[in-house]
């Protein structure tokens, strides 16, 4: 029996000769989920002045512990004025800070009476003031390359009235199913046949990859038939993924069909779910090439390979880390398991806990239960020829969006 090759091999050939895509100018009313081509530097502090972090008054702090007149009432987005000596300012949060003062008194610590306010004598200089810059400082900066746009980052741009960033085209997929047997929903089932799971879950997970779908296809279960699907595929995508139909069956015919058109290898992985994986190359009338990848057509397995696979794939063609790496978290086991000669990705759900993150596995972990992924909030990654136990400590893949 041939040796199962380990998965950073797999990962390995994937990977090897990826090149970035092209970038280009995208405004960013249109660049949520992009990636970032180039860094993005600040145009202007943040914030563009002192301001105040609360309601209250603003004065000198060697006036602290007087009774002081209100000179001015700065409210936020209204211009201050230097502060009159010996006197105070009503101020509202994110109003400007008056040139003269050096500190805030919340409004709950004031004392209003006829005379003025009476202020707290134990004052420290700075108090409840956001200075200039202290977020952001003009130049820096703000942004890195290959950072994927989400809210947060969207927010710091539109701080900076930054209308425009150059991103990363999203790479074009084609997801091509394969087996006489699957039909869509909506199409009533014939004996033996089942429905495709495959499409809309890899659709899903190719969205959050980073990926748009260029082709959406079907090939039946005949050869040259599955030859022209893959032409045509070849044609309009940067990466053709088909789902089953790589093994050595008379009706698997992708397998011969990637041979005769460009190059294919097909690995035998030390993995479960899903040990059989190919990968390979389709030629472009361009010149060019699509990356080719053949996930197995069990939908679990399937998903854990999408996870393993073609999100990192997506990832090197965004030159986008965050993508490129799944986030590792370890965790407490409250589960039983033991391996033999392939490393396994359990479907568990990780819980967190004032000791410690605990990760609990789905009961039914076989690569025929879909249910196992829906729940799922990571995989648990389990060494070949391994005893788990409850209480051991073992890393676990977060399979939600970080970024």
């Amino acid at each position: 029996m041939a040796k199962l090759a380990p998965i950073e091999a797999a990962l390995a050939a994937l990977l090897e000769g990826v090149e970035p895509l092209e970038s280009a100018p995208l405004a960013t009313t249109e660049a949520a989920g992009r990636v970032l081509a180039e860094p993005v530097m600040a145009r202007q502090d943040v914030p563009g002045f002192d301001n105040s972090a609360m309601d209250g008054y603003a004065l000198r702090i060697a006036d602290a512990g007087e009774c002081l007149p209100v000179s001015q009432r700065i409210a936020a987005g209204q211009p201050a004025e230097p502060l009159a000596p010996g006197s105070c300012a009503r101020i509202f949060t994110g109003g400007e800070v008056p040139e003269g003062a050096d500190c805030v008194v919340m409004q709950e610590r004031a004392e209003v009476t006829e005379a003025g306010i009476r202020l707290p004598a134990e004052l420290t200089p700075g108090d409840n003031i956001r200075r200039r810059g202290r977020d952001v400082g003009a130049g820096s900066e703000l942004l890195p390359a290959g950072l994927r746009l989400e809210a947060a980052a969207l927010g710091h741009l539109a701080g900076q009235g930054i209308t425009e960033v150059r991103v990363r085209r999203r790479p074009r997929v084609a997801l091509i199913n394969t087996g006489d047997e699957v039909v869509e929903p909506g199409t009533p089932l014939a004996p033996g046949q089942l429905y495709n799971s495959n499409r809309p879950m890899l659709t899903r997970l190719i969205e959050r990859f980073g990926g748009e779908l260029a082709c959406l296809a079907k090939a039946p279960d005949d050869l040259e038939a599955t030859r022209r699907l893959l032409i045509e595929a070849a044609e309009q995508a940067d990466l053709v993924i088909t789902t089953g139909g790589v093994s050595v069956g008379e009706e698997d015919h992708v397998k011969p069909a990637v041979e005769s058109l460009g190059r294919l290898d097909l690995w035998r992985l030390a993995l479960r779910p899903g040990k059989p994986l190919a990968l390979g190359r389709l030629p472009r009338p361009d010149g060019g090439e699509a990356r080719f990848v053949g996930l197995p057509g069990n939908p679990v397995s399937g998903y854990v390979g999408a996870w393993l696979f073609l999100r990192p794939l997506l990832g090197a063609l965004l030159a986008c880390p965050a993508l490129e790496r799944l986030t590792s978290v370890w965790a407490r086991a409250e589960f039983t398991t033991r391996t033999q000669a392939r490393r396994h990705y359990l479907r568990v759900m990780l819980r967190f806990t004032p000791e410690g993150p605990v990760a609990e596995a789905f009961a039914d972990q076989n690569s025929g239960v879909l249910s196992s992924c829906v729940m799922a909030n990571a995989l648990a990654v389990v060494p070949a020829h391994s005893e788990v136990a409850p209480g051991d400590s073992l890393e676990c893949l977060w399979l939600l969006e970080d970024s």
